[in-house]
């Protein structure tokens, strides 16, 4: 590895000598990352000097800064319509949503000018980079918060202006970049995305880990191309770059030789989320602890070696997205939860170094280190299989209320088509009601979020009213349709906590006045009275409790809301004619 990166390193810098140099390169120490006035700065200073190349700024972030674009076409075209209808691919890559991880950032700005300097821009392929995702976080720079990496010397925080982790933030969208970064993917509708990181975890040889969309949750066409294709051509092109790569996760779940898990990008993360958009999503992670110079070229190797990839198979990836974009139109069963499946266990080659355990200076205890002076390569277990802990058939359409204004405008931010009810309409349709769920008891990312949801369908006539919104399951965008509006999903609209308005109950009842009816209610209903004493039979604590037994006839009473719990989406699961506007 050491041998390769003094061959790489030098002749990168020799292409790059005489033209516009980086504030990384500038450094004595290659131990720099530019703020974000540089970058911006930069950006700005190029694209005056190359016709091919084109800055667009998109939305505000937190910071009241708008998100940068840059934009490289061999053609000049800019206008992404007009790069369609050339069927041309569009690569995204993203950079800084964490602003402690500024490899991308550094790489993308020598990567942007050596493409256009050495005319080497892909002719079926369209660049396009955020510059810096998170400029709320870059703007909050010190030495101190990223306690565990290897440099750079300066960098930003990985929390925005409302401390948000933005990697976490692009289904429930609170942040303002979030929005501007929705407004991108759909409007450039890349076929591959990239979003470039640093690790946590354990320590190894590696310079570069990698994540890329789980397979058993991706779509069987575009699985198929990256599992056999895609995914095996870049490790082997970065191995020849001087830059071996592993699956991260190594260590995440213990000593990195008991093996590695694939890591699940739930649709919350920048991969998982573009995965909603049928795009092939990868998350390049370099490695903490090794020197930053080191990671941004690695960074700037990958970068490359996707570029060139994408150029060869522009032609397959376009005819891929088409067939995508058909196939998940149609799809009938969505998967909403994973988890691995331990019986089916790959191996794979790892290059780590060895373990072991001595006295802490600190507690005096033992504690876990790792020796450098005795690397190792072993086979270790890959568990890279998942299983879906939950699938949902989708319904015809999902109407849903004008009320929930946050969903109906997410939904038009990401290209969802949507139809009005033309007038005040009663449906015959299937609501759930929520029949359990958990809640965690400290807040994540700004929101409790409820896991293990249970329902309970119901067949129900509803009305609606004039406004409301009906939107068909027979889209490209599908997945997002489906994963964001059924509230078991892992990262549903509910799960992240729009409608916990309605889990509170909004009428009740008067013991001394309620007493009397409840009453005539069971002389009137024999019926009622027998359920009443079959559950006071089955528990004691109901027959033990007077209390307890009146709000038993109270919630099994006509008085009862029929709302409480009802979740407000409702699921047509017929063709129905509606009058729509």
């Amino acid at each position: 590895m050491k041998k390769a990166f003094l061959f790489i390193a030098p002749l990168l810098f020799g292409l790059t000598a005489h033209a516009q140099l980086t504030p990384f390169e500038q450094s004595t120490d290659k131990n720099y990352t530019a703020t974000y006035k540089q970058v911006i700065t930069y950006y700005e200073a190029l694209a005056k000097q190359q016709p091919q190349m084109r800055l667009f700024n998109y939305g505000s972030t937190d910071a009241g800064k708008p998100l940068t674009l840059v934009v490289l076409s061999k053609d000049k075209v800019f206008d992404p319509v007009a790069v369609k209808k050339q069927n041309k691919r569009v690569l995204l890559i993203n950079n800084g949503i964490h602003p402690g991880e500024p490899d991308g950032i550094d790489a993308s700005m020598m990567l942007v000018r050596d493409l256009l300097k050495k005319n080497q821009l892909p002719k079926d392929v369209v660049l396009c980079f955020i510059a810096l995702y998170n400029i709320d976080g870059s703007l909050n720079r010190s030495s101190t918060s990223r306690a565990n990496q290897n440099g750079p010397r300066a960098y930003g925080f990985r929390g925005n202006y409302r401390n948000l982790d933005l990697n976490r933030d692009f289904i429930k969208a609170d942040s303002r970049n979030a929005l501007a970064f929705a407004q991108i993917l759909n409007t450039w509708q890349p076929e591959v995305f990239l979003d470039n990181h640093v690790s946590d975890g354990a320590d190894y040889q590696y310079v570069m880990t990698l994540i890329e969309t789980q397979k058993d949750k991706q779509n069987t066409t575009l699985a198929a191309y990256t599992d056999k294709t895609l995914t095996p051509d870049l490790y082997k092109e970065m191995k020849k770059s001087g830059f071996e790569m592993i699956p991260y996760g190594a260590g995440e779940q213990g000593l990195p030789d008991s093996g590695i898990v694939s890591f699940m990008e739930t649709p919350r993360f920048s991969t998982g989320f573009a995965a909603q958009h049928n795009a092939i999503s990868y998350m390049t992670e370099t490695h903490m602890l090794k020197p930053y110079d080191k990671r941004v070229w690695a960074t700037y190797a990958f970068m490359q070696n996707l570029i060139n990839i994408c150029q060869r198979d522009a032609k397959l990836l376009g005819d891929m997205k088409k067939k995508v974009d058909a196939e998940v139109a149609q799809q009938k069963t969505f998967g909403l939860g994973w988890q691995v499946d331990d019986s089916k266990v790959d191996t794979i080659t790892f290059k780590g170094y060895t373990a072991g355990y001595k006295n802490s200076e600190v507690s005096g205890l033992k504690r876990l280190y790792y020796d450098r002076n005795k690397p190792y390569t072993k086979t270790v277990k890959f568990f890279n299989t998942y299983k879906a802990t939950v699938m949902v058939d989708k319904p015809v359409a999902y109407v849903i209320p004008q009320a929930w204004g946050k969903v109906i405008e997410l939904f038009k931010l990401n290209k969802v088509a949507m139809s009005r009810l033309a007038h005040d309409t009663t449906l015959s349709l299937q609501m759930y009601y929520i029949a359990d769920y958990k809640t965690g008891t400290r807040p994540y990312e700004g929101h409790y979020i409820h896991t293990n949801v249970k329902l309970n369908p119901v067949d129900a006539k509803v009305k609606f009213y004039e406004g409301d919104y009906v939107v068909y399951v027979n889209q490209p965008i599908n997945r997002y349709i489906v994963e964001t509006l059924e509230p078991q999903g892992v990262d549903s609209f509910f799960a992240w906590n729009f409608f916990d308005s309605m889990l509170g109950q909004k009428e009740y009842f008067s013991d001394y006045v309620f007493e009397d009816l409840a009453a005539q209610m069971l002389k009137d209903d024999p019926e009622l009275k027998k359920k009443l004493d079959e559950a006071k039979a089955a528990d004691p604590k109901l027959a033990s409790s007077a209390a307890a037994q009146l709000n038993w006839v109270y919630r099994n009473s006509p008085y009862f809301e029929k709302t409480y719990l009802r979740y407000p989406i409702g699921r047509l699961l017929y063709t129905t004619k509606l009058n729509l506007k």
